[in-house]
């Protein structure tokens, strides 16, 4: 009869090995079958060398409100404050927020938290034409889908693209949110799992929104560019942070 000893010693060399990979790969295992990745060691608001290479930069430098304005106003409300490193609003009546410059195709990742019971949103493709940023931008929802109250549910473009699932996290922690926006398609991500994929001005794009209530807004998702924004004025602690973007040519 072989002794335990040596039984057991197979299975514990895989172990070891098994856990010196997930170590070497940047990931941990956290029970049966499910590995996770560990979270970003970096600094918030930074960049790596690779990201400046490709072409990526940041939106918010954490440690000042810079590029950004208030929807139709040449400055931005006291109600958004830098707070530890994050884009934070303080007040209901901060209002929306629009970045100074304009983006056509892009892909975009940020990182967003938000408070018990809290509704907010971020908006693409906005034009200052209109009294309210949502009747030109498509809007990506976000909220605490625990307990807010509004039927679409974070991650979805609002009234149009749902998602048959839920990655958030529970309010209160953060949750990153990446975007594709082109002619050819566009996609969304939350925590890493794809939530919808769409075509703008496609022949399902317009259906959509004809059957919505932004099928009365003649200007609602035409603009082919415009400013991102940040929804201000719903109930809601809300902060963003590791804001950045990149500028897809479209040649």
């Amino acid at each position: 009869m072989i002794p335990k000893r040596f039984l057991l010693l197979p299975a514990l060399v895989i172990a070891v090995v098994a856990s010196q990979t997930l170590a070497q790969t940047g990931q941990q295992q956290t029970g049966r079958d499910q590995v996770v990745a560990k979270e970003d060691p970096r600094e918030p608001n930074t960049l790596t060398d690779a990201e400046k290479e490709a072409g990526w930069r940041l939106l918010f430098d954490g440690k000042t409100t810079e590029g950004w304005r208030n929807y139709r106003r040449d400055g931005i409300n006291e109600g958004w404050q830098v707070v530890d490193g994050a884009l934070t609003k303080t007040s209901t009546s901060a209002g929306d927020i629009v970045t100074t410059d304009q983006f056509g195709a892009f892909e975009l990742v940020f990182e967003y938290r938000i408070g018990e019971g809290g509704n907010s949103g971020v908006m693409y493709h906005v034009k200052e034409t209109e009294p309210n940023p949502w009747r030109t931008g498509p809007e990506i929802q976000l909220q605490d889908n625990e307990g807010g109250h509004d039927p679409q549910k974070a991650g979805w473009l609002y009234a149009l693209y749902p998602a048959e699932t839920d990655a958030t996290k529970p309010a209160g922690e953060w949750n990153e949110i990446r975007v594709l926006i082109t002619p050819e398609k566009c996609e969304h991500y939350m925590n890493g799992v794809k939530y919808c994929e769409y075509v703008k001005g496609s022949d399902d794009w317009n259906e959509k929104v004809a059957a919505s209530k932004f099928g009365s807004m003649e200007n609602f998702g035409k603009a082919d560019e415009g400013h991102l924004c940040f929804q201000g004025d719903h109930q809601g602690d809300l902060a963003f942070r590791n804001v950045r973007i990149r500028e897809i040519s479209g040649e």
